[in-house]
């Protein structure tokens, strides 16, 4: 699967914080779809003997910007195979802030602005339980993307997901419910191993386990953002 982070809404950007290279280089613009679904296109067709090529988007979810979100979906998304909503903002200092840039710009934007690293989890957790229940048409994707991002740089606040606080756990458990009742399935993504300051899967074991006890599915994905990513820590993990 190719999937490609979607364009953002204009209106959204304006209202982002912090540092702008978090934006600007977080999707393709609304310029580039053409281009992406021709060289996709072209790609399945080369390949199509030796590999079954899948091409959609990862798909942000923009809290309070669902319209331009399901209006996008409603256009593209027949053009689509396959498909990844994640959370990557928050409202935060200054407006919107990015999740996953620098551990820095995190803790001035994201976990200063909620009080600290534990509320800024339960945020965005509060952030993912309203990715699963908004109504984003006919083609909102089914898989939820990267649930833990909020661990990325969890070892910058001395913290790991083996200790995570039992309201924690609990909003954990509350985004698996929704996620068993909606029938949706669970990216198991490996890129969090490699992040220094993460070393762990997205969802980690303990939230592994507590998913595989409700028989939720996971997909695989090495969230590779370039050529050397792609299948890394498919063989020790899958």
């Amino acid at each position: 699967s190719i999937v490609e982070h979607a364009p953002l809404s204009s209106e959204f950007m304006k209202n982002t914080a912090g540092n702008q290279e978090a934006v600007t280089t977080a999707s393709m613009s609304m310029s580039d779809l053409p281009y992406y679904f021709k060289k996709m296109n072209q790609m399945k067709k080369k390949y199509a003997s030796d590999l079954l090529i899948h091409i959609g988007f990862e798909v942000d979810y923009l809290i309070g910007y669902e319209d331009f979100t399901r209006d996008f979906l409603n256009e593209y998304g027949p053009q689509t195979d396959d498909g990844v909503l994640s959370l990557h903002f928050l409202e935060g200092q200054g407006g919107f802030r990015s999740i996953d840039f620098t551990a820095e710009d995190y803790n001035e934007g994201i976990v200063q602005f909620y009080g600290g690293f534990e509320q800024a989890q339960l945020a965005y957790l509060e952030g993912v339980k309203q990715s699963i229940e908004a109504d984003l048409g006919a083609f909102k994707p089914r898989r939820i993307g990267h649930i833990s991002l909020c661990q990325k740089f969890q070892q910058f606040f001395g913290a790991n997901g083996r200790d995570f606080s039992a309201e924690v756990i609990a909003e954990f458990e509350a985004i698996l419910a929704l996620v068993k009742k909606r029938g949706y399935e669970l990216d198991f993504n490996t890129a969090g191993l490699f992040k220094p300051l993460c070393k762990e899967t997205y969802p980690p074991k303990e939230i592994v386990t507590l998913a595989r006890a409700l028989e939720i599915p996971f997909v695989y994905g090495s969230d590779s953002h370039g050529v050397a990513d792609i299948g890394r820590g498919y063989n020790a993990y899958c």
